[in-house]
């Protein structure tokens, strides 16, 4: 399995100390993940029902990274995240400008860890035309990015000419400061139906 996934990085540990430390008590393969803090765990009670291509699967429906490329098995982490705001790059990988445009957004994405989600979503990949078509968003409106909040599903999209760190920065942090305003509305109102 490793040999297929070669670029996530291994480790085996048998060290007591550790295996207590993260409250391992059977066979476990845990996956960290930087983005979010959060450790996935799938349990080994039985070696003979695993495999290669199960492990394989396991690690990539839950494996986040900086950036992380929308597609069917990689929406299984991204849903299950606790992180619940998510940001689409939406853009044509084929794109001369693509090398440059994911080197801004990656950087962009480490400026937000824990906060948001950054997601690549290839324009001409098969089925991901029902993303476009969710967010409204036309090929001709292309390269744009569009942030998505799970909870009450509020999305906003922004159509950029180029992808530059600033508006990435100003779009995500007009929505995070929106977001925090209606949660501090929410909870003013519940206190204020509370004291009548």
């Amino acid at each position: 399995m490793v040999q297929n996934v070669q670029d996530v990085m291994f480790g085996l540990c048998t060290s007591s100390n550790v295996l207590v430390h993260y409250n391992v008590t059977v066979s476990t393969v845990s996956l960290f993940r930087a983005v979010d803090n959060k450790r996935q765990d799938l349990e080994i009670r039985d070696s003979k029902e695993i495999d290669a291509t199960k492990l394989g699967r396991f690690v990539r429906m839950h494996e986040l990274r900086w950036v992380t490329e929308y597609n069917p098995l990689t929406a299984i982490g991204l849903f299950n995240s606790t992180v619940q705001t998510h940001l689409l790059l939406v853009t044509d990988k084929t794109s001369p400008n693509h090398t440059e445009r994911m080197h801004k957004y990656r950087e962009a994405a480490h400026l937000f860890q824990g906060k948001i989600l950054f997601i690549l979503v290839d324009s001409q990949a098969k089925g991901n035309d029902r993303v476009m078509s969710y967010f409204h968003l036309k090929k001709s409106q292309l390269p744009a990015v569009a942030l998505y909040h799970t909870p009450d599903e509020e999305q906003d999209v922004l159509p950029l000419g180029e992808v530059s760190l600033e508006a990435v920065k100003d779009f995500c942090n007009r929505f995070l400061q929106r977001k925090q305003a209606e949660e501090s509305l929410k909870r003013e109102d519940k206190i204020f139906k509370q004291e009548l």
